[in-house]
């Protein structure tokens, strides 16, 4: 277990998550924002860069497994994105279609910002929003954050806007 909250334990994936991963990467409803959902080998490759983030900065996106039932019901957690030609400390977060709309991703993106400012003693955190996915953008600002860039994203080919949304440690 890397984190624990009211109702969410966050820990790191292991092979045996791939199905309910696939479960999320594959629903179109989930991954609109991502112009498409991922192939087996995608969600392989999601899961084993999540394996290489754990080993060389010791975070990354976690399961996320609601307390009451044992059950994955998305990921969220910490990686290193490039923004502007630098390196920025993202939250991100990804549930299961019948788990939105119950707080569930901004109770668990909170405790990632909070695990970013306590335990690895980042000054700044950010995540890094689709413009068309209004509800990933009230869960930041939810999170303390508030938005202070929109940009361009070139991912799967596709030329995407996003907003960068951010939130300062209070000293």
């Amino acid at each position: 277990m890397v984190l624990e909250t009211q109702r969410l334990i966050l820990r790191e994936m292991i092979q045996a998550d791939f199905p309910v991963l696939c479960k999320i990467l594959q629903d179109d409803d989930v991954m609109y924002a991502y112009e498409g959902v991922f192939t087996n080998d995608e969600v392989q490759g999601w899961l084993d860069r999540q394996f290489e983030r754990y080993k060389e900065h010791g975070f990354g996106l976690w399961a996320v497994v609601l307390k009451e039932t044992g059950i994955m019901i998305g990921q969220c957690g910490l990686t290193m994105q490039d923004y502007k030609s630098k390196k920025v400390m993202e939250v991100g977060y990804l549930f299961q279609k019948e788990y939105w709309h119950r707080g569930y991703a901004s109770e668990a993106a909170i405790a990632c910002k909070e695990y970013a400012f306590d335990k690895l003693n980042v000054k700044e955190v950010y995540s890094i929003i689709r413009d068309t996915n209004i509800p990933s953008q009230k869960v930041a600002i939810r999170n303390g954050m508030t938005c202070i860039d929109k940009f361009i994203k070139h991912y799967r080919g596709v030329d995407m806007p996003h907003f960068l949304f951010s939130v300062n440690k209070i000293l």
